[in-house]
């Protein structure tokens, strides 16, 4: 049996797991399915020569990737048969990775989103080059192309995200001032404090799953989102409540009626007002948010 104390392998995973962990999630919008990645990836592991290992970063990089795309094309069938709206798994995070502007984007919601738009394959090297700068020698050996075939799906995949990825990046006091005034007019139910805060144009992604009440596409518009929640808020006798938290990298809203979780809310804001709202609701995503420490990411 391995003494894991002092197991070189064991020590090596470890002072990576946090970045492998991020790969994964990364590609899979699923902190419990990025899990599952990570222990494929250790049972793989453990399994090696480490003399034979001259990079173990850009190998056990390479073993999660290959084992996230695995995943990804059967999360892409469970996501064909999905009731409405699908949102990553929201992931708590230390503050520290909000000040990381980079950093943030790369895990927000709203970015995760547009990375669903991708194939699996120019899903994983957009990932590997924009967030983790991973050479495309490197990307190439995990995606089983060829350095000149990983360069031009970096090109496709950037100019794909970049035409509807958010116009410039937020600091993270800007959005947090948005998000307090909208939570304040939130539990107020101040239908004008609500429509003072959000675009006229900003949408509205819930997921509930099939399992809580959520709409079964984007709202689109401030008047009708606004008529959306004070309506919903109208039908529900506990208190709302929400509490400030860091979501994804960036501030956000976990929602409770009469103190039990019923949501939590990330925003995307731009010239001081929100112009994305993406609610989840779906309780299957909301356990870690209730049970797990936040996370430092790579």
């Amino acid at each position: 049996m391995r003494d894991h104390a002092t197991d070189p392998a064991t020590e090596s995973f470890l002072a990576y797991r946090n970045l492998l962990f991020t790969v994964a999630y990364e590609m899979l919008g699923s902190a419990a399915d990025a899990e599952d990645v990570l222990q494929e990836t250790w049972l793989r592991w453990v399994k090696v020569d480490l003399g034979q290992v001259h990079d173990q970063r850009a190998y056990l990089v390479r073993v999660t990737t290959r084992q996230s795309l695995n995943r990804l094309r059967t999360m892409t069938r469970r996501k064909e048969a999905y009731v409405g709206s699908w949102l990553p798994e929201p992931l708590l995070t230390t503050p520290d990775v909000a000040e990381d502007v980079e950093l943030a984007e790369s895990v927000s919601m709203a970015l995760m989103l547009v990375l669903e738009t991708l194939s699996p394959t120019e899903r994983a090297v957009f990932v590997l080059r924009e967030a983790f700068d991973i050479s495309y020698d490197d990307i190439a050996a995990a995606v089983d192309k060829s350095p000149a075939a990983v360069r031009q799906i970096a090109h496709r995949a950037r100019q794909h995200v970049d035409a509807r990825r958010p116009r410039s990046a937020v600091s993270a006091s800007e959005t947090k001032a948005a998000l307090e005034s909208f939570r304040r007019a939130l539990e107020s139910g101040d239908a004008q404090g609500l429509l003072d805060v959000l675009a006229p144009e900003v949408v509205l992604v819930s997921d509930g799953g099939g399992v809580k009440r959520a709409a079964l596409r984007p709202v689109i518009g401030a008047e009708k989102i606004v008529r959306y929640i004070v309506g919903g808020i109208g039908k529900v006798e506990a208190t709302l409540t929400g509490e400030s938290t860091v979501v994804n990298g960036n501030p956000a809203l976990v929602l409770r009626l009469d103190g039990e979780i019923d949501g939590v809310m990330a925003v995307r804001v731009e010239d001081g007002r929100i112009t994305g709202l993406y609610f989840v609701r779906n309780p299957e995503k909301l356990t870690r948010v209730e049970s797990e420490t936040p996370l430092t990411l790579h």
